[in-house]
C-alpha cells in the first residue's frame, strides 16, 4: 500500500521477521564476524560496521562494497534460510552495514549501506533493508510499534520507518513496516491497445518458452 505525503511517498511493506539474530559467522581475512539475517523483502545479512571499523562513509565505499560481499557470500553459506511456506524463495542476498543508533529529538536515528551484488553501495537507504532492520531492532527491544525510526544513506538519502502493527510468518514473530521518503517523477508514460490488435492477451510458442506442445 502507497500513500502520498507532503513531498514523500510512504509505503506499508509485507511482514519483516528475523531468522537469526547475533550469529556468528566465520570469514576469511575478517576472522568471527556477528550478525543478525532478517527479511524485509530480501534476506539481508546485517552488520554493526563500527565493529569492523566503518562509519559508512561516501569515501569508504568501494572497502564497503569488498566487505559487504564477502560477508554475503559467507553467510549464505554458514547459515541455512528458507523462507516459510517457499523454501525455494532465495535465502541471504544482500548485507546491510549499519552505524549505530542514537537519538536525535525523540526519534531513534542511524546510518546503513546496503550493498547490492556484485559489488554497489544502494544510493537509498533500501526499503527493504529499513523493514529487515526494523524487525531485528523490535525483537532486540529496542523499538516499539509506532516509534519512528529514521535512516540515512551512504549518500545522505533518508527514509523514515515505522513498525505499524504486529504479525506471524509461518512460525516467526514479524513486524509489519512502513517506509517514507522523498520522490521525484522521472518519466510520464501511456499504453495503448488497438481493438483490432489480433495479439491482445500476447501469445506463447514452445520454441521460445521451451515448452512442449
Amino acid at each position: 500500500m502507497q500513500q502520498r505525503q507532503g513531498n514523500s511517498v510512504k509505503f506499508v511493506n509485507q511482514p519483516a521477521f528475523c531468522y537469526y539474530l547475533d550469529a556468528r559467522i566465520e570469514i576469511a581475512g575478517l576472522g568471527t564476524v556477528t550478525l543478525d539475517v532478517a527479511y524485509g523483502g530480501m534476506t539481508f545479512a546485517i552488520v554493526d560496521g563500527t565493529k569492523l571499523g566503518f562509519d559508512i562513509q561516501p569515501s569508504e565505499a568501494r572497502q564497503l562494497c569488498e566487505v559487504g560481499e564477502k560477508i554475503k557470500a559467507a553467510a549464505a553459506e554458514q547459515l541455512a534460510v528458507a523462507y516459510p511456506g517457499n523454501p525455494d524463495m532465495p535465502g541471504i542476498s544482500i548485507t546491510q552495514i549499519t552505524g549505530p543508533l542514537r537519538r536525535e529529538n525523540g526519534l531513534q536515528v542511524s546510518r546503513n549501506t546496503c550493498i547490492v551484488s556484485p559489488g554497489r553501495c544502494d544510493r537509498s537507504p533500501t526499503g527493504t533493508g529499513c523493514s529487515a532492520r526494523l524487525a531485528v531492532m523490535h525483537a532486540k527491544g529496542q523499538i516499539q510499534p509506532g516509534e519512528v525510526f529514521v535512516q540515512h544513506s551512504i549518500t545522505g538519502s533518508r527514509f523514515v520507518c515505522k513498525i505499524e502493527g504486529l504479525t506471524t510468518v509461518g512460525s516467526y514473530d514479524a513486524v509489519i513496516p512502513s517506509v517514507a521518503g522523498q520522490a521525484w517523477i522521472t518519466g510520464l508514460n501511456q499504453t495503448g491497445m488497438d481493438p483490432t490488435d489480433p495479439y491482445q492477451k500476447g501469445f506463447t510458442l514452445s520454441d521460445t518458452w521451451m515448452q512442449a506442445i
